[in-house]
C-alpha cells in the first residue's frame, strides 16, 4: 500500500507543537482496560436498550429486566458502563411510550423487585442505569386522563370544568375549539384535547404546579431505588417553539432530581438543528443527543463514507464544543450515530462492515458519553420507516436460541440479518464487535478523550488528514484521523528545547477500517487508512 510522504518540516511543527502543550510519556494498554478502569463520573460509554427486544429470561417471547440482568457481563466486557433503559413503566403498546402508571414496572417486563435488583447487579459492576422519563404526554388510559374525560361527560350544558373538583382536567390541554389536527374529541364531549403525537398519547400540562409535583414524585421515586438518571423523551415538544418554557422544565426536574441526588445525571432528546439544541442547554441539563453528528446525514456517516473530510469532522466538532460550553460550561456532550427512531447505521452505509469500523471509530473519538443502540456493535439491520423494524430481537446467535426474543408483532416479517451473531463476533478479533469494543476500552483507559477540551493542530491538520489534541486535567492524547484511502507517515523525533532531554511517545491504540494497526518506530508514526489513531 502506497505511503502518503508528508512534508517532514510540516511534521516537525507539529510535533513542537504537541511538546510545548505537555505531551505525557505515559499510556494504557487498551486491551486491559475495563469498565472498573473508568472515572467514576458522569461521563459513560452507554448502551441503549429497548428491553422489548433485548433477552428473554423466561421464554415468552419478550424481553425482560431479568433478561438484561443475565446480560451485564455482555455490556460490560463490550466497555459499556452505563445503559439507557427504553420506557419500562406500564403501557398499553409494545413500545411503551404511553405511560399508565409512572411508579411501576410493565409487567411485561417484570416486577419493581427485578427492577432493583437489575440496579444492584449493574452497579455491582459499576454499571449505571438511566430510564426514559415520558412526560410530554401520557396515555389515554392513564387515570388522570380517564378522570378528566369522565369529569368533562358530567358538566351540565355551559358548565365549565372546574380544578378544585376534578384536578386533572388542568393536567392536559383541553378546549372546545378544535385547532388542529393535532386535537382530539374528548369521549363524547365537546371538548378536544392536544396529542401531538398520536391520539392515544394526550399531551401534559406541564405549567400546572399539581402536575410537577406529581412528576417530581415519580422522580423521587426511581431515584430512591437507585435509577441513575433520565433520558427526556421530545421536550421539544413539551409547548410547541417555546424553547423558554421547555428549557425551564428541563432544569426544574434536573435541579429537584439533583436535590434527592447529586450525581444524577440528565440527557435530552431535543431533535433539531444545532442551534436549537445550543439554546437547549440553556437549561443547565447536562446532556442533549449530537443530533447533527448522527443519521445517515450525519457527519459520522459522511465521514464513514468518504463525503466528507477529516478537516471537516474536527473543524465542526469544535465549533459545537465551543458554542455549546457558552451556554453550560459543564455540559457533556451525547453523540450517537443513530437510535430508535431511525434506519440502522447497517441500513445508512448499505452494509459495509468497512464503513461502519470507520463510523464507531469516529463516534468513540469524540469528547462527552457516546451512545451505542443495541446491535450496532454487531451492524444489526432494519428495514424502511416502519418504527417496528427498527427495533428486532438482538441477535445473539444463530444455532442457540436461547434468550432471543420475537421482538415487535407488527413488525414486517422476514427481514434478515446479514450480520455474524454475537456469540461469533466476539471470538472474531477482526469483527465490528471488537472495533466498539476496543474503541471503549480506549476511553475507558484515558479519561481525556472523554472530558477533555478539543484544539485543533492546525499546522498539518488538511483535507483526509487531521490531528487534534484532547486536554483534561494537565494530561493530553491527540487523536490522529486519517480519512483518505493511503497510510500516512508522521516523524515523532523531536527533543525538548529546554532540556534537551529526548521526549518519549507512547502509541495507545488505533481503530482502522481494515484492521490494521499503527506502528511507532523510533522517529516515525505511520497511520493506516481510514482510521483514528490515539498517542499520548
Amino acid at each position: 500500500m502506497k505511503t502518503i510522504k508528508n512534508n517532514i518540516c510540516i511534521f516537525m511543527t507539529l510535533l513542537m507543537v504537541i511538546m510545548n502543550t505537555g505531551l505525557a510519556g505515559c499510556g494504557s494498554n487498551a486491551k486491559e482496560a475495563s469498565v472498573a478502569d473508568a472515572v467514576d463520573d458522569n461521563y459513560r460509554n452507554y448502551y441503549e436498550i429497548f428491553v422489548y427486544s433485548f433477552y428473554d429470561s423466561d421464554g415468552d417471547g419478550i424481553g425482560d429486566l431479568k433478561g438484561v440482568e443475565e446480560k451485564l457481563d455482555y455490556i460490560a466486557e463490550l466497555g459499556c458502563n452505563g445503559i439507557w433503559l427504553m420506557p419500562v413503566m406500564p403501557s398499553t403498546t409494545y413500545h411503551k411510550y404511553d405511560v399508565t402508571d409512572y411508579k411501576a414496572i410493565d409487567p411485561e417486563y417484570g416486577s419493581i423487585e427485578d427492577y432493583e435488583a437489575l440496579i444492584k447487579a449493574a452497579h455491582d459492576k459499576h454499571i449505571r442505569v438511566i430510564i426514559d422519563m415520558v412526560i410530554n404526554h401520557t396515555s389515554s388510559k392513564h387515570p388522570w386522563f380517564t378522570e378528566a374525560v369522565d369529569y368533562l361527560s358530567g358538566l351540565k350544558p355551559g358548565e365549565e370544568p372546574d380544578s378544585t373538583v376534578c384536578p386533572y382536567v388542568d393536567y392536559y390541554h383541553f378546549s372546545k375549539d378544535k385547532k388542529d389536527n393535532t386535537w382530539y374529541q374528548a369521549g363524547n364531549t365537546d371538548f378536544y384535547y392536544e396529542g401531538s403525537f398520536w391520539s392515544e398519547m394526550p399531551d401534559l400540562n406541564l405549567s400546572n404546579e399539581a402536575l410537577m409535583g406529581e412528576l417530581e414524585d415519580a422522580a423521587a421515586f426511581w431515584i430512591e431505588i437507585g435509577t441513575d438518571g433520565f433520558r427526556m423523551d421530545a421536550p421539544l415538544h413539551y409547548e410547541e417553539s417555546a424553547t423558554e418554557f421547555n428549557t425551564g422544565i428541563l432544569n426544574e426536574l434536573y435541579e429537584y432530581c439533583r436535590g434527592q441526588n447529586p450525581d444524577f445525571y440528565m440527557v435530552s432528546e431535543v431533535w433539531a438543528s444545532e442551534q436549537t439544541i445550543e439554546d437547549y442547554y440553556k437549561s443547565e441539563t447536562p446532556s442533549m443527543f449530537d443530533f447533527t453528528f448522527a443519521q445517515a446525514e450525519g457527519d459520522i456517516v459522511k465521514s464513514a463514507r468518504g463525503k466528507e473530510k477529516a478537516e471537516r469532522f474536527v473543524t465542526r466538532m469544535v465549533e459545537n464544543e465551543e458554542k455549546r460550553a457558552e451556554n453550560n460550561p459543564e455540559y457533556i456532550n451525547a453523540p450517537f450515530i443513530t437510535n430508535h427512531d431511525m434506519p440502522r447505521v447497517s441500513n445508512a452505509l448499505n452494509g459495509k462492515t468497512d464503513d461502519m469500523k470507520l463510523a464507531a471509530a469516529m463516534l468513540l473519538s469524540m469528547s462527552g458519553s457516546p451512545y451505542i443502540y443495541y446491535g450496532e456493535e454487531l451492524g444489526m439491520s432494519s428495514k424502511g420507516t416502519k418504527d417496528e423494524n427498527k427495533r428486532l430481537p438482538m441477535l445473539w446467535s444463530v444455532e442457540d436460541k436461547k434468550g432471543m426474543c420475537r421482538g415487535p408483532s407488527d413488525a414486517d416479517q422476514g427481514i434478515e440479518q446479514k450480520c455474524e451473531p454475537a456469540d461469533m463476533q466476539i471470538e472474531d478479533e477482526d469483527s465490528l464487535y471488537n472495533v466498539y469494543k476496543k474503541g471503549f476500552a480506549i476511553r475507558n483507559a484515558n479519561p481525556e478523550i472523554a472530558r477533555g477540551k478539543t484544539n485543533i493542530i492546525h499546522e498539518i491538520t488538511r483535507d483526509d488528514l487531521a490531528i487534534v489534541a484532547r486536554n483534561w486535567n494537565d494530561n493530553t492524547v491527540y487523536i490522529i484521523y486519517n480519512t483518505s484511502e493511503d497510510s500516512a507517515e508522521l516523524s515523532t523525533e523531536i527533543l525538548t528545547p529546554d532540556t534537551g532531554r529526548e521526549h518519549e511517545y507512547k502509541l495507545i491504540g488505533t481503530l482502522s477500517s481494515d484492521g490494521t494497526d499503527g506502528i511507532m518506530e523510533q522517529e516515525r508514526l505511520i497511520v493506516p487508512p481510514r482510521s483514528v489513531t490515539y498517542i499520548r
